[in-house]
């Protein structure tokens, strides 16, 4: 009886703890994935208007990565060693501007450059909340924490295809400034405004939680302690040369490749599907979104539940595969092909958040910074392969259809690479 009272007590102190930081992350990343994603649909106007190809968008999509990898793991470290609170209030802030500039691109060039610009103002927000998770909620609770963080690339496809349609079909030509410039101004502001809130509300660490009572703070310290017993704490260098490391960063890149590939090219494909308008275009790329959230959720949940994470991703990447084929198998009936693509979707969202259990099982510390950092920006380098790659293969086959095909194979690498992963601690 006391240790159901005891469970019952801690359930309640880490509810406390997911109604205070949780919403800010998951706003927080909302506006940083809208930002990073709504060149797809500004694509469906830009490419015309600055005479640009697939190809040059594919690249210019792609090239935010490369400054996202240079930037990515001693932004991680500066993190964990100053503080999550100061550090992405300046990265959200740093990303807004630079979003919102974009509406000046006028050539490939400054296509180009801005991107890269964008991506080097992001770099480390992701793997920093990964990081600070592990501060909080100890592995068995993690799933769950990180599940709900993900959630927010999900609802920013929701929010995100609708509004950036409505967006440029009613403000094209409003004060001599086309659609897909209004897209990035009036997208970039929710970022300012998120990061003066994680400034002021966002705390450091447990024993900043003034929010928390003494006997909370030391029940949430208490179990951080005992989920780091088993981890071995070891150098930056070590874990940048670990190839342990270096497996699960090849993993991510494989289910991240799906999950840029869709965010990039999801209009584009709906489009392809027979769909012109761009506001319908948006409300069809809600649906797979919408499912892929709830999938995400109820698979971090079972696999919490069991403390199973290994076979869960693993057929979080077969689904993820298979659903990707079959929307091209699909490709002339639109309903099947976007129930196929919403399976594809499902998938890949739900790899995620199961992926991240693995590595921070086994990294803890400054260690953990380093290592969470450099998987994060060698999967990232997807984001550059995934669109450039999908941009001209569609430029030399005038369709998608190998291009998806291609992600749905890297989904299946993904899940074998996950099954030759030695069994983490906590499974």
């Amino acid at each position: 009886m006391n240790e159901i009272n005891k469970t019952s007590n801690e359930d309640a102190i880490y509810r406390k703890v997911s109604l205070r930081i949780m919403p800010l992350l998951f706003m927080a990343y909302i506006v940083a994935y809208l930002d990073r994603v709504n060149v797809g649909f500004a694509k469906l106007q830009m490419l015309t208007a600055l005479n640009l190809t697939d190809a040059i968008y594919g690249l210019g999509a792609g090239i935010f990565f490369f400054g996202y990898f240079i930037f990515e793991v001693p932004s991680n470290i500066l993190l964990h060693r100053l503080g999550a609170r100061k550090w992405i209030f300046r990265i959200m802030i740093s990303w807004g501007i630079i979003s919102g500039c974009m509406m000046f691109v006028n050539s490939a060039t400054s296509f180009y450059v801005m991107r890269f610009l964008l991506g080097i103002a992001e770099a480390g927000f992701f793997p920093g909340i990964i990081l600070y998770l592990t501060y909080w909620f100890p592995a068995q609770r993690r799933g769950r924490a990180t599940s709900m963080f993900l959630a927010a690339i999900a609802f920013a496809g929701i929010i995100g295809g609708p509004v950036s349609g409505w967006i440029m079909k009613s403000m094209d030509g409003a004060y001599d400034l086309q659609g897909w410039q209004w897209l990035f101004v009036i997208e970039a502001i929710p970022s300012l405004i998120m990061g003066l809130v994680i400034l002021y509300f966002l705390d450091d660490r447990v024993a900043d939680a003034k929010w928390l009572t003494d006997h909370e703070r030391a029940v949430v310290a208490t179990n951080i302690a005992k989920d780091s017993e088993h981890k071995v704490e070891f150098s930056i260098l070590k874990s940048l040369t670990s190839i342990r490391v270096w497996h699960m960063a090849i993993i991510y890149l494989c289910f991240v490749s799906g999950l840029y590939g869709i965010s990039f090219w999801l209009p584009t494909i709906i489009k392809a599907f027979g769909v012109t308008d761009t506001f319908d275009v948006g409300l069809l790329s809600a649906i797979p979104w919408t499912f892929g959230v709830i999938a995400m959720f109820f698979s971090a949940k079972s696999a919490d539940l069991r403390n199973e994470r290994r076979w869960h991703a693993i057929g979080a990447g077969i689904a993820g595969a298979i659903g990707l084929s079959l929307s091209v198998v699909f490709h002339d009936n639109t309903v099947l092909s976007m129930a196929a693509l919403t399976l594809g979707t499902m998938g890949i969202m739900t790899s995620l958040p199961l992926f991240w259990a693995l590595p921070t099982s086994f990294l803890s510390g400054t260690a953990a910074a380093a290592g969470i950092a450099l998987i994060n920006s060698i999967g990232n380098l997807s984001g550059f392969g995934a669109p450039y790659i999908m941009g001209l293969i569609k430029e030399a086959t005038k369709s998608t259809d190998s291009g998806v095909y291609l992600l749905a194979g890297m989904m299946l690498l993904g899940a074998f690479l996950v099954f030759l992963a030695p069994k983490p601690n906590h499974r």
